[in-house]
This record gives structure tokens, C-alpha cells and sequence, in this order.
């Protein structure tokens, strides 16, 4: 760990992202890595347009780290039917993530990233749920 890491007041907002995800539930994990998803897929998409491939593997190889720990994160022996349809799910959108940076192709990323977005909405009114549970 370097200097800037280690302090929070030589760079602040690397303390707040790390407290922010120490200290977030489950449910919101996971709204986070979503986004971070969304966000990756969408530069990826751009870089791809715009011919930066460097960049645009830079992003796919981020989207496809998220893709891989929200498939670790499943607990398939209480999840059963809907863990392991999720986890069929993030093998075939990292599969498609993979052809995009192979083929340098934006086209592949389009359901990726309507099934993130479309999942994150249920993940939040899952956390809202939930927070409404824990009362």
C-alpha cells in the first residue's frame, strides 16, 4: 500500500469509497457493483466507437473482475433455482463481454448492459425491502 492509500488526507476520496463499502449492507454491495458494471460497459462502449481499444479493454476487463465476483458471491446451497439461474446469467454476459473485447464489437455489450440496468432496479427495490424489514 502506498502513501496515498494509506492516508485519508493525502487522498480522501479513496477513504470514502473504502468506508462507504466497508460499511454497506449486502443488498447494497451489490446495487454498487451493478453500477460499476453499467459504468464500465458504458465507457467500454465509447472507447469501442471511438476506436481506443486500449481503453476499451481496460473497461471490459474491469466489467468481466465484477461479473466474476458477483458470480463467487452466490450462496448456491440457500440461492438453489434463482442462484443458479444468476450465475447461468453472468457466464453468458461475461461470455459476451469477452467477444466484445475480442472482436472489438460494441454490439455485444447492448444485452449486457440492459441486463444490468434492468437487475439493478431489482436489487434496489430489494434493498428497499429489506431496510423496511430490519424496522
Amino acid at each position: 500500500m502506498n502513501v496515498s492509500q494509506a492516508n485519508p488526507f493525502v487522498n480522501p476520496q479513496a477513504a470514502y469509497k473504502q468506508t462507504a463499502v466497508e460499511t454497506a449492507s449486502p443488498e447494497k454491495l451489490i446495487i454498487m457493483l451493478y453500477a460499476g458494471a453499467i459504468k464500465f460497459l458504458r465507457q467500454a462502449e465509447k472507447a469501442l466507437e471511438e476506436k481506443r481499444y486500449e481503453d476499451a479493454h481496460h473497461f471490459l476487463v474491469r466489467v468481466g473482475d465484477i461479473i466474476t465476483e458477483l458470480s463467487l458471491s452466490l450462496n448456491m446451497e440457500e440461492g438453489g433455482t434463482i442462484a443458479l439461474n444468476l450465475r447461468e446469467l453472468y457466464t453468458f454476459y461475461l461470455g459476451e463481454v469477452v467477444k466484445a473485447n475480442v472482436k472489438k464489437d460494441a454490439a455485444y455489450l447492448k444485452p449486457v448492459l440492459d441486463f444490468f440496468e434492468t437487475f439493478k432496479e431489482v436489487w434496489v427495490e430489494t434493498a428497499k425491502l429489506a431496510k423496511m424489514g430490519a424496522k
